[in-house]
């Protein structure tokens, strides 16, 4: 009977979670989901500490970088990217396609995958615009920012919230993360550059008019804040790297960062600090704690334990087989259940599992990699793809479910491979 009301709870919280009825924030199914779960004995007070203690650092950076994206963007920071990447390419159309899907892989790295959605994709739409493109070719620029940054969203800690969650939950650390999944992702990268360029490769433009463009600078809306973002994203990084060896939490650095970048833009007459703080997206916290703990209850029902056994099983056959499996079984449950419950499954299952050794962290990482890259199959398998979608539809561009089901499958089952056998090769070394 457990197990039967854990898997209904889990179904309601995500169809409101996806649905959103009448505008309704996710943070409110998801705290709904935890209070029916301790209310219905699924979970215990023991369960939601402890789902606590796993997903608090990753829902506090998320929340520390986002506020650091507002700022820039608000400064100007992202458009002067753009229209560097506008300037680079000359007026030749593929080159303009390619710097686009490098902007986002960059963002999306250092930024968050939600970070890339949220702020590049209004950015390049205007810059496409700006540029007077017919409107078929709108949509090959607003695809590739969007597939682009959660399929390079793998190569740090902090480059999306899957990757954080299970970072911690087996103690990684930032620089062996790193270590591991740098090279996997200039595989998504150069695999995800291929794939959109050969399947938009007729609607890209040869040619576009550079005089259209604006000046870098005249987008830049305080040009001593600019110098100053520099100076603390320095700060941000060695952070980042150097953080670790005395044991200070990544959130405690985007924490310190987002802090101090937020006075700047306050003493700078840019925007008040209240303001910003208030545009924080708070409601993640709500949400990761509430859906973890929602997840925690198909755990206590036995699903974990079941998946467990089938990645047992699939191990046996060697690593290549964990890896893709793992890789692929993520990728699909992200699809179907959004990624963020799915880490904290897949990692559940490995952690419970008997394997150890190399294919043990074959697992943990194809998982990441599953997590990272399979929600581009669906609308609803990430948050930065239904944040995309929304930001999309206020700018009068629509892409209806079935359309982006069938380009998502096309783009993201390709890349998808070749990322986990970059994987398979990066371990072998």
């Amino acid at each position: 009977m457990t197990a039967v009301i854990s898997f209904l709870l889990f179904a309601a919280t995500m169809t409101l979670i996806i649905w959103q009825p009448r505008g309704l924030s996710i943070a409110w199914p998801a705290l709904g989901g935890a209070v029916a779960a301790l209310l219905f004995g699924v979970v215990t007070w023991t369960d939601v500490l402890a789902v606590t203690h796993i997903v608090w650092n990753a829902t506090l950076t998320f929340v520390a970088l986002i506020v650091i994206s507002l700022i820039l963007d608000e400064l100007g920071f992202f458009e002067w990217s753009a229209l560097h990447m506008v300037r680079f390419a000359g007026g030749n159309g593929v080159k303009l396609y390619i710097f686009t899907i490098l902007l986002g892989s960059v963002v999306s790295c250092f930024f968050a995958n939600d970070g890339a959605a949220l702020i590049l994709t209004p950015i390049v739409l205007a810059q496409v615009r700006a540029l007077k493109l017919p409107a078929p070719i709108v949509l090959p620029f607003v695809m590739a920012s969007g597939f682009i940054a959660d399929t390079t969203s793998i190569p740090l800690i902090i480059s999306n919230l899957v990757n954080i969650v299970s970072a911690d939950f087996f103690n990684i650390s930032f620089t062996d993360y790193a270590s591991i999944l740098l090279f996997p992702n200039l595989i998504s990268l150069l695999a995800s550059s291929g794939v959109l360029y050969l399947y938009y490769r007729k609607q890209i433009p040869t040619h576009y008019d550079l005089s259209l463009a604006k000046q870098p600078m005249e987008v830049v809306k305080n040009r001593t804040l600019f110098k100053l973002a520099w100076f603390v994203l320095l700060i941000l990084f060695l952070g980042y790297l150097f953080s670790e060896a005395y044991g200070i939490p990544v959130c405690a650095v985007a924490g310190f960062t987002a802090l101090l970048l937020t006075w700047f833009a306050h003493r700078s007459g840019l925007m008040k600090a209240g303001r910003m703080l208030k545009q924080a997206p708070w409601s993640i916290v709500i949400f990761s704690i509430g859906m973890y703990v929602v997840v925690y209850g198909l755990k206590n029902a036995g699903f974990t334990n079941w998946l467990s056994a089938g990645i047992e099983h699939l191990s046996s056959y060697g690593p290549l087989a964990a890896t893709l499996g793992m890789g692929m079984l993520a990728a699909v449950l992200s699809s179907i259940m959004n990624n963020l419950p799915s880490v904290m499954i897949g990692a559940l299952a490995v952690d419970a599992s008997v394997i150890e050794g190399p294919v043990r962290e074959a697992l943990i990482y194809a998982n990441v990699i599953g997590c990272d890259l399979g929600p581009k199959i669906t609308p609803i398998g990430s948050l930065a793809t239904l944040l995309w979608l929304h930001i999309l539809a206020r700018k009068q561009v629509y892409i209806g479910w079935s359309a982006y089901f069938k380009t998502g499958l096309a783009l993201t089952l390709p890349t998808l491979l070749i990322t986990l056998l970059g994987l398979y090769f990066r371990l072998l070394l």
